[in-house]
C-alpha cells in the first residue's frame, strides 16, 4: 500500500465536500459574532470571581451568548460541570422525580449514561435507584430516523421526559441532523405539553448553522471540551433552553433558591469566550479530518459511517475495522502522532463507566477533549473505531498517515 498515494487520492476526492464546509464555517461565524456584539463583550467579562460569584458578569454574558446562539431563552454555563456525562445527569435529576419515567427516543444511549439511568452496574444514586423508571424506543428505517409514531405510543401517563441523543455514541447508526428531530418534537409537545424534550447535543454543535433548541427542544446539552470550546475552554459544560426547564435543572445546579445567582470561578473566563468564537472554525478542521479518514478507508474498502460525502450530524467517524489487532494499530498510530504524550502506547483497559474494555487515544492539550483529535472504541465486534476531532486539518492528516503507517507494521 502507497499511503501517500491513497491519502493524495482521498484528499482530491474530498475537495467538493470541504467547499462545502468552509461556507458553513462562515455563516455560523457570523452567528457567533453577531451574538457577541449582541451582548456587548468587552475585556471586563473576562475577570475571575471567588465565592459565591454574586452578580459574576462573566459568568452571566457567557451564558446570555449561549441562550442566542441556541435560540434559547436561557442556559447555564459553567467551568464547574466535569464533563458532558455530568450536565446530562444534572438535567436528567433537574427534570425528573421519583416515580416519573424516561423514555429514550433514539434506542440505547451512551455507554457512560447506562450507569447514570440504572441500565448496567449499581452505582449509587442512579435514577433507578431514585425510583425513575426507563424505556427507549429503536430507530427505524435501517437506524436512520427516529420512529415518531412508536415514541407516542411508547410514551405513559407518567413520562416526564423524552431523550433524543443527537450523535452514534458507540452505535452504529446515523447521527441526526436537528431539523430530523422536529417531527417528534412537535407530536410530543402536542401529546403531552408537559413532557421535556432533552436533547444530548454532544458532538453535533456547529456542524450547521441551526440547534435542536430552534426546532423546539426543551433543553441542549453539551460539553466545553467538546465542539464549543473550540480547543481552548479547558474544562465545563453548558446546558441551553427553556426557562422552564433550566429553573429546575439550575436548583440541582447548586440549590432550590439559589439556582443560577450563584457560582464562581477564580480563573479567567476568556479561554471560554475565546473558544466559542473559535468554535466555527475548528469544528470545521475536525470535519475535514473525519471526511479524508472516512475517504481514505473507503478506498481500502472498509465499512464507514457516514460516507464521506454523506451529510454529517456530529464530528465523529466510525470505521469497522473487522478485526482487534487493527483496531489497536489505528489508535496506537493516532497517539504516536499526537502533540502531548505521544510516547504512549494506548491499550484496553477497564475505564470508568462502560461495561466493555476501551481503548483510547488523547494525546491533547485539555484533558480528554474530544475537539482535538482523538480516536476511542470499545474492544467488541466488529472492533469499530470512532475518530474525532482534530485542531487543524493538517495534524489530522499527519495522524492519518501515522496510523495507517502502524496498521501495516502489524498486518
Amino acid at each position: 500500500m502507497n499511503i501517500d498515494s491513497l491519502l493524495l487520492q482521498a484528499e482530491r476526492d474530498c475537495q467538493p465536500v470541504f467547499a462545502a464546509l468552509e461556507e458553513n464555517e462562515i455563516t455560523n461565524t457570523r452567528r457567533v459574532l453577531a451574538a457577541f456584539q449582541a451582548e456587548d463583550i468587552a475585556t471586563r467579562h473576562f475577570s475571575p470571581t471567588t465565592g459565591y460569584g454574586y452578580d459574576d458578569i462573566g459568568r452571566d454574558k457567557l451564558e446570555a451568548v449561549f441562550a442566542r446562539l441556541f435560540g434559547a431563552e436561557a442556559a447555564i454555563v459553567r467551568p464547574a460541570i466535569a464533563c458532558g456525562t455530568a450536565a446530562l445527569s444534572l438535567c436528567l435529576f433537574g427534570l425528573l422525580l421519583p416515580g416519573d419515567h424516561l423514555l429514550s427516543a433514539t434506542g440505547t444511549p451512551y455507554d457512560t449514561m447506562e450507569t447514570v439511568i440504572g441500565l448496567s452496574g449499581n452505582a449509587p444514586g442512579n435514577l433507578k435507584e431514585m425510583g425513575v423508571s426507563y424505556s427507549q424506543v429503536e430507530m427505524c428505517d435501517g437506524q436512520t430516523k427516529i420512529d415518531v409514531q412508536g415514541v407516542l405510543d411508547a410514551m405513559r401517563p407518567n413520562t416526564k421526559v423524552v431523550l433524543i441523543q443527537r450523535s452514534r455514541g458507540y452505535a452504529w447508526r446515523s447521527s441526526l441532523q436537528p431539523e430530523e428531530m422536529k417531527d417528534v418534537i412537535e407530536a410530543v409537545h402536542a401529546a403531552r405539553p408537559d413532557v421535556f424534550i432533552m436533547v444530548d447535543n454532544c458532538y453535533g454543535e456547529f456542524i450547521t448553522d441551526r440547534e435542536p433548541t430552534h426546532f423546539g427542544a426543551d433543553v441542549c446539552v453539551g460539553s466545553l471540551i467538546k465542539n464549543p470550546g473550540g480547543g481552548l475552554a479547558p474544562t465545563g459544560a453548558y446546558l441551553a433552553g427553556s426557562s422552564r426547564a433550566i429553573e429546575r435543572i439550575e436548583a440541582r445546579l447548586t440549590a432550590p433558591g439559589l439556582g443560577r445567582e450563584v457560582g464562581s470561578y477564580a480563573a479567567s473566563y476568556q479561554p471560554f469566550y475565546q473558544g466559542l468564537f473559535l468554535a466555527p472554525h475548528t469544528v470545521t478542521q475536525a470535519l475535514k479530518t473525519s471526511i479524508l479518514a472516512a475517504r481514505t478507508f473507503e478506498l481500502l474498502g472498509m465499512k464507514t459511517t457516514p460516507a464521506f460525502d454523506a451529510p454529517r450530524a456530529d464530528i465523529i467517524q466510525a470505521i469497522e475495522m473487522g478485526d482487534p489487532d487493527k483496531l489497536i494499530a489505528f489508535v496506537q498510530g493516532i497517539q504516536a502522532a499526537s502533540p502531548i504524550d505521544g510516547s504512549a502506547v494506548p491499550e484496553p483497559w477497564d475505564m470508568p463507566g462502560y461495561t466493555d474494555q476501551v481503548i483510547m487515544a488523547a494525546g491533547t492539550f485539555v484533558a480528554g477533549a474530544s475537539i482535538e483529535l482523538s480516536a476511542d472504541a470499545p474492544m467488541r465486534a466488529p472492533y469499530t473505531v470512532y475518530l474525532q476531532g482534530g485542531l487543524t486539518y493538517a495534524h489530522g492528516k499527519i495522524a492519518l498517515r501515522t496510523a495507517l503507517e502502524k496498521m501495516e507494521q502489524r498486518a
